[in-house]
């Protein structure tokens, strides 16, 4: 669990980022919001986004005063428009005056609509139809359309998630340009697939400058091609944030290269050109844009030679450029075979690899052998003290009893528990779940969830990645969460979502099962067994950053007082209060 953070539902929380994260991005946050989704390869350099900013309006918002119309048309893709829970409802932009539209695009939420159309009108009372679908797959939908309107609505009226409502984070109105419909998206192939294989795995590279310092250390040339989606390329900010810009890699013999796939930082290049050499010396351009959007590029572009250069010669930003990934997929090349992951587990997964079933006797310790208890104080503004295990034991009839206490002890006036299997169990996908009571109170902050196993081995928080299965916040005990955490987003940009129980249940009324499904193609969530939100790696990649959960993780129960997030206890908050663990178990 990190500090408050929002999610792609909701809102949410936790551990500060890193102080080498927060030097580079703080100044990029807002020049990546402004730049998603605003020029596209279906689109061309003369068209410009002609809704930010303007007034919108909404048939309903989930929440009053929060995830407003506005939200969705003010360049900023950490807010969002999201609706009543309802079938049939609709958003509204209106442009100021009647103007000539060439393109919509969408960055849906997890809530998104499978059915919609989108409407033009010149008054506001009278609307012609611009564009229909049935078959809405969410995600970044760029729509190319023709008309005149000053008022461009959306009618939304099936929803792919039944339980929700709908939600996007940005809708923006194109004018001007020439536009073609958009192309299905490539997925990056596999390591290999129909003869093409990664060849640029662990490969020598030199780029125009690197970047190892305080702030970005080491983003060195190499950790572009070493297939870990954490690490990163990045130009000095020494005479290094200039045009031109390139990183190149030598595949140790001349190949056919098929496809390239950059995985950009927020410092991503607006032009750029991907090119091939025999020699390093004389360089021939396979592909070329002038309307790059950063995050994830797939291109399809063939060619032959020994090394395989990215050019930038426009930058997004006043900032340099970074890549946390740059694949060359094709034959030939003298390839290294990048270390084997798991296969995916088949779902429903029914091999049981751990569970804790907590069925000791009553006053029974926490079996350390498959738990470590973890003492000491709490982060995000927590006013607990974690003891070693005096707060924790089982009640006899099958739970294990994680109790929050008034009292001093380390110098706080609260005492709690707090333990993972860090060290003792880890794993690479499955089925992960636990049956849970929360505690009710303002303050309480239980929580159920996941970090990456290279967190103790060094690699500091965001890079190594979190999971949070579920948090609950005391103050309301209707709403859980689930969020993921990464270097481009964490804390309260995290990538998630809210929800509810089925019929609004006060989940500290009874026990309640969390779960997530984990597979190489992303992670989904359930609550008491319905799915209530799925986080696609395609999706993430393509509209938040990097994907970095495909390596082993261990589970962390605890249940945290007072915080950033769920705010400090008062005078409400009963003492002793618990939160029950009926079991833990996974699956593959």
């Amino acid at each position: 669990m990190t500090s408050p953070v929002l999610d792609g539902l909701g809102t949410r929380r936790r551990r500060p980022s890193p102080t080498r994260f927060l030097a580079f991005t703080a100044g990029l946050a807002g020049l990546l919001a402004t730049f998603l989704l605003a020029a596209s390869p279906d689109a061309n350099a003369a068209e410009v986004v002609v809704s930010q900013g303007k007034p919108a309006t909404a048939s309903s918002t989930e929440v009053a005063g929060a995830y407003l119309a506005t939200e969705a048309n003010d360049g900023n893709n950490g807010t969002r428009w999201a609706s009543t829970w309802s079938a049939t409802q609709w958003w509204q932009v209106d442009l100021g005056a009647t103007t000539s539209v060439s393109r919509i695009a969408i960055n849906w939420e997890a809530a998104y609509a499978t059915a919609f159309t989108i409407q033009f009108s010149t008054n506001g009372s009278a609307y012609t139809q611009a564009y229909s679908t049935t078959t809405g797959t969410g995600g970044q939908q760029s729509i190319a359309v023709t008309g005149s309107a000053r008022y461009v609505r959306i009618n939304l009226t099936t929803r792919a998630l039944a339980a929700y409502g709908y939600s996007f984070w940005e809708f923006q109105v194109f004018s001007g340009g020439t536009t073609t419909p958009p192309t299905t998206p490539t997925t990056t192939p596999p390591t290999s697939s129909g003869g093409a294989k990664l060849l640029s795995y662990n490969k020598p590279a030199r780029a125009s400058s690197e970047q190892n310092d305080a702030n970005c250390n080491p983003c060195t040339a190499d950790k572009a091609f070493d297939n870990d989606p954490a690490s990163r390329w990045a130009t000095n900010p020494t005479g290094g944030w200039v045009d031109p810009g390139w990183i190149y890699v030598d595949l140790g013999a001349t190949a056919q290269v098929s496809q390239v796939v950059l995985q950009w930082d927020p410092a991503f290049g607006r032009a750029y050109q991907i090119q091939v050499s025999g020699d390093a010396a004389n360089w021939s351009t396979i592909y070329s844009t002038t309307t790059g959007d950063g995050f994830k590029d797939v291109i399809n572009a063939t060619g032959s030679g020994r090394y395989v250069r990215m050019y930038g010669t426009a930058r997004s930003s006043a900032y340099g450029y970074s890549l946390w990934e740059f694949s060359v997929y094709g034959t030939g090349g003298n390839p290294t075979t990048p270390p084997a992951k798991p296969a995916d587990p088949t779902f429903p997964a029914t091999r049981l690899v751990f569970s804790d079933e907590f069925n000791g006797g009553s006053g029974t310790r926490v079996d350390q052998s498959k738990w470590t208890i973890d003492p000491g104080t709490g982060q995000n503004g927590e006013q607990e003290y974690y003891t070693n295990g005096d707060n924790a034991a089982m009640d006899g009839q099958g739970h294990l009893v994680m109790t929050a206490r008034k009292e001093a002890v380390g110098g706080r006036d609260y005492t709690s528990h707090r333990m993972n299997t860090g060290g003792k169990f880890t794993f690479q996908y499955g089925r992960v779940e636990a049956r849970i009571k929360v505690p009710k109170g303002q303050g309480f902050w239980p929580a159920f969830w996941m970090m990456g196993a290279d967190f103790l081995t060094g690699r500091p928080w965001p890079y190594n990645g979190e999971v949070d299965i579920m948090e609950v916040l005391g103050k309301d005990t209707f709403t859980s969460y689930s969020t993921l955490h990464a270097p481009m987003y964490n804390g309260g940009g995290g990538y998630g979502s809210s929800y509810k129980a089925a019929g609004g249940a006060d989940l500290s009324g009874d026990f309640h099962t969390w779960a997530a499904e984990w597979d190489s193609k992303g992670i989904k969530y359930f609550l008491d067994n319905t799915q209530v939100f799925y986080a696609s790696k395609e999706t993430v990649e393509n509209t938040r950053g990097a994907w970095i959960y495909d390596h082993p993780f261990y589970l962390i129960l605890n249940l945290a007082v007072g915080g950033d997030w769920p705010g400090p206890v008062d005078a409400t908050t009963p003492f002793p209060s618990q939160m029950l663990v009926d079991y833990v178990r996974v699956y593959q």
